[in-house]
């Protein structure tokens, strides 16, 4: 068997794989193994802010895995706390809790939502249409699209998903029964969406009048991905719970649930937990990872080869107005929405040895390494240029 064949063999069929056998990755680059060389544009889904074998993430775990790889949470853990320190400073929330994944601390923003509005009489959660939170019930509970949620049912009682960037829905769904609002300022998986200004702005207003927790989900847009920390940055509001994942473990599978005063103190000892969040060496990466965000450029170069990018792109938009419908996003964090299916364009730019990604059926989306220069945007661009002009 080739090892198609032999994954089909073995897994349950969940994955549309990819048909490349990855050998290594180098910076922004990944090895086939018959050495074929390939740009990639879409890290891993955020995951590999830094690319591959980046020197600093590769020391800080071997250095951490020769004293020890896994405690116990009733121990404290150096690197834990040391990342725990650059998160809360540079994040400028209260308190965190670190989990295994971006789902389970949605998990634990839900959680964390219900007991601090159990006091109140509120339990009711609001989230919006087109969104992805990830794959456990209550994630799903969120979410409204068929795809995920077909078959997996009953979800949660008191989840209510309404229309993203609907004002009047969103007015006439919250009350003073509503205890949170879930939501991606920028939706990653339902095709690089961003919430709009007015959208926020009555999102906010609407807090002050009801008292509800607004939760960011920042698993795709956070940690410098939009050139902010935060990709909510992008808008005028301050959500009292954020969730964070993808790039924080350096490839190792880490997240975290930030707060901020409002919710310091809704779990106590025992109320909350996990076995391998917050693992030593995931956070000893996510150490190297912190450090090269912020304090060695690496989000600033999102935010300027971004700006870069997406003008490249918005050209590309008017030589091609058949083709593409829209250019839309923020840093490195891009979806171009075209005028028919993305998956025969992907496919193209792999056979250009070009890796990009398509969602939602028409959007081909691009989440890059956060050190990607103007050199691989001119490439991936004059490739999408080449793949258009043979549609005239």
């Amino acid at each position: 068997m080739n090892t198609l064949e032999r994954e089909a063999s073995y897994f349950f069929n969940t994955y549309k794989r990819i048909p490349l056998e990855i050998d290594h990755g180098d910076g922004v680059y990944l090895y086939s193994k018959d050495g074929t060389r390939y740009l990639d544009m879409f890290a891993g889904l955020a995951v590999n802010a830094l690319g591959y074998a980046h020197p600093r993430v590769l020391r800080a775990i071997q250095e951490q895995s020769r004293k020890y790889i896994h405690l116990s949470n009733y121990y404290l853990q150096d690197p834990q706390i040391k990342l725990a320190e650059l998160l809360i400073k540079y994040s400028g929330y209260s308190k965190l809790f670190f989990t295994n994944s971006g789902t389970e601390a949605i998990e634990g923003a839900i959680k964390i939502s219900r007991r601090w509005g159990i006091k109140n009489g509120k339990n009711e959660i609001i989230s919006f249409s087109n969104a992805f939170h990830g794959r456990t019930m209550g994630a799903l509970s969120l979410m409204d699209r068929p795809k995920y949620r077909d078959g997996f049912e009953p979800f949660l009682e008191n989840c209510r998903v309404v229309e993203f960037n609907n004002i009047d829905n969103l007015r006439k769904a919250v009350s003073h029964k509503t205890v949170a609002v879930v939501l991606e300022f920028i939706q990653g998986e339902g095709g690089i969406c961003p919430a709009t200004p007015e959208f926020v702005e009555a999102l906010a207003s609407l807090k002050k009048q009801f008292g509800f927790l607004v939760v960011a989900d920042e698993i795709q847009s956070g940690l410098g991905r939009t050139g902010k920390f935060f990709g909510f940055q992008n808008f005028n509001i301050n959500p009292d719970i954020v969730v964070i994942a993808k790039p924080l473990g350096g490839g190792l599978p880490l997240g975290a649930i930030l707060g901020n005063e409002i919710v310091a103190d809704v779990l106590d000892a025992g109320s909350h937990g996990t076995t391998f969040g917050g693992n030593s060496v995931a956070c000893a990466a996510g150490i190297a990872v912190m450090e090269e965000l912020m304090e060695r450029g690496v989000m600033t170069n999102a935010e300027k080869v971004g700006r870069y990018f997406k003008s490249m792109l918005l050209k590309l938009q008017e030589e091609f107005p058949a083709i593409v419908r829209e250019v839309r996003g923020y840093g490195l964090m891009i979806g171009i929405d075209l005028h028919r299916n993305a998956d025969p364009i992907v496919t193209a730019m792999r056979e250009r040895k070009i890796l990009i990604n398509g969602t939602a059926d028409t959007v081909l989306r691009f989440l890059p390494p956060l050190i990607i220069n103007e050199q691989h945007i001119d490439e991936t661009v004059s490739s999408l240029q080449e793949i258009f002009l043979s549609y005239k």
